[in-house]
């Protein structure tokens, strides 16, 4: 019996960390399924997602911890359940960069109950003014019933208050 299981990993950035890791996986029979993986401040930064046999588990976990410098940690994932009715999302935010911008739109996010699938975001220097300047994505599930409406209102008064424009949409 194949079991699927979501692992975080994290350590210094150098080259060959990636293979080092899905030679463990396949190595202990296992498939990639999904990952996200980047360098952030120096450090590389993972989530995946494998199938593997069960039996092989432990010991796929105990290879992965070998590797030098990555802490990794192990989680079996359940099959993902959709919920009925729910719409997906896309949302962006670009402006100057302030502390809070993340809380504030999460916030409103989770008061409507949306569910965040995916974000990225980052921090640059913008083109013309050289001003630090936020970038943020996301893929948000709307649960059944949420007023996508007045969830964009709620979303545009605190991307005014915030100096950020936020441009939300169905996919």
């Amino acid at each position: 019996m194949h079991i699927s299981v979501v692992m975080t990993v994290i350590g210094p950035d150098r080259t060959g960390l990636v293979e080092a890791v899905a030679r463990a996986v396949a190595g202990h029979g296992g498939n990639w399924l999904e990952s996200r993986m980047c360098r952030l401040g120096g450090e590389f930064a993972g989530i995946l997602r494998v199938e593997v046999p069960a039996d092989k588990k432990t010991a796929l976990l105990e290879a992965l911890q070998k590797v030098p410098g990555l802490a990794v940690t192990v989680r079996s994932a359940e099959t993902p359940i959709s919920q009925a009715g729910a719409r997906d999302t896309k949302l962006e935010i670009v402006g100057s960069d302030r502390p809070g911008i993340v809380r504030e739109i999460s916030a409103a996010l989770a008061r409507a109950g949306v569910n965040v699938e995916e974000f990225s975001s980052e921090v640059s220097s913008a083109p013309m003014s050289g001003e630090t300047l936020f970038k943020a994505s996301a893929r948000l599930q709307l649960p059944q019933g949420c007023d996508a409406g007045a969830l964009k209102r709620d979303l545009e008064k605190i991307a005014a208050d915030l100096l950020v424009d936020v441009s939300f949409g169905e996919t």
